[in-house]
């Protein structure tokens, strides 16, 4: 296993991913994301990463750990129980993945699921002596609290939960919180005043979509692998539907109009497979039941594939 550099070029060892479908939608109030596995597996992702010279091994979906009836004084708060399990178990199934091979890959599920697959690939990191950082490809911030969410939906807390805010004492304690330093936001376009202070707060790198038409994504991404790159860390990358626009990508719950185009996506991509850095991926927030004849499940598996390495002139060209 190349875990130093498990997406560079010119490795003549086969490279490992596991995949591992997380099917809950307990953070959403929107039916449908528990599909969301079924789903990019129908869309060909295995298939596609082991095209492109992976050894790679589907390990099925994840399941809740059970979870003893819990009360809160926020009393909006939805499916509590059921998305401390799905903490509890993916975490843990995540630092087992990321002990075993170079890159997992979690298939959503809602974005709740990002409090267990950070969390767990963060305590594998602080194994190895290597920071955590995250690049959180998203229209939200998801830095709310189970006490400043005002919908109750908790898909809006797992990057508050994975850098060890406070107000998740009935949570699991994540083993190796990720210093919000280290956590880079790139899409950002729909923020609550609570969470705006969070990031004045932290120190998180904010990119919203104001920033990314001004430098565009080429400039801010570069400066941030570079940071992880000094520091030798692990890098997480967490890709919501929602930073797509939904013109292109309407398979979401959460919509929220301006998001990066086609190939702003793929670029980012191809210059995440291009440095080598990335030690673990997300894909959040597919929902079928919304989507246009598999317009979005597709799309989310080909920018997948360009981060596992296909480039431009190896796209398929597809017929409908």
């Amino acid at each position: 296993m190349n875990a130093l550099n498990p997406l560079g070029a010119g490795l003549t060892e086969m490279r490992t991913c596991q995949i591992l479908g997380v099917p809950t939608q307990s953070g959403t109030s929107q039916p449908g994301c528990v599909m969301g596995p079924a789903a990019f597996r129908t869309a060909g992702l295995v298939n596609v990463v082991k095209e492109l010279g992976w050894d790679v091994v589907d390990l099925g979906d994840a399941t809740p750990a059970p979870q003893a009836r819990l009360s809160h004084p926020n009393p909006i708060l939805r499916n509590l129980e059921e998305t401390i399990g799905w903490t509890r178990s993916v975490s843990k199934k995540a630092a087992e993945m990321a002990r075993s091979c170079d890159i997992p890959v979690f298939l959503g599920g809602d974005h709740s699921m990002s409090a267990g697959t950070v969390s767990g690939v963060a305590e594998r990191a602080a194994e190895l002596g290597q920071p955590q950082f995250v690049l959180w490809l998203d229209a939200h911030s998801d830095l709310h609290t189970l006490s400043t969410t005002t919908s109750g939906n908790l898909h809006g807390t797992p990057v508050a939960y994975f850098t060890g805010q406070t107000g998740f004492e009935i949570f699991p304690p994540p083993t190796a919180p990720v210093d919000p330093r280290h956590v880079c936001m790139m899409g950002i376009r729909s923020v609550d005043p609570a969470e705006k202070q969070r990031i004045a707060d932290s120190g998180i790198a904010t990119l919203d979509m104001r920033a990314l038409d001004e430098l565009g994504v080429v400039q801010p991404l570069r400066e941030f692998l570079e940071r992880v790159r000094q520091g030798n860390g692990r890098l997480h990358v967490s890709l919501d539907v929602d930073f797509l626009d939904p013109m292109i990508a309407p398979a979401v719950g959460t919509t929220v109009p301006g998001g990066a185009t086609f190939r702003e996506a793929h670029l980012i991509m191809e210059m995440l497979h291009d440095s080598g850095l990335v030690t673990s991926l997300d894909l959040a927030e597919l929902n079928p039941f919304l989507d246009d004849r598999a317009r979005t499940s597709r799309l989310m598996t080909d920018l997948a594939a360009s981060l596992f390495g296909r480039r431009v002139l190896d796209r398929p060209t597809r017929t409908h």
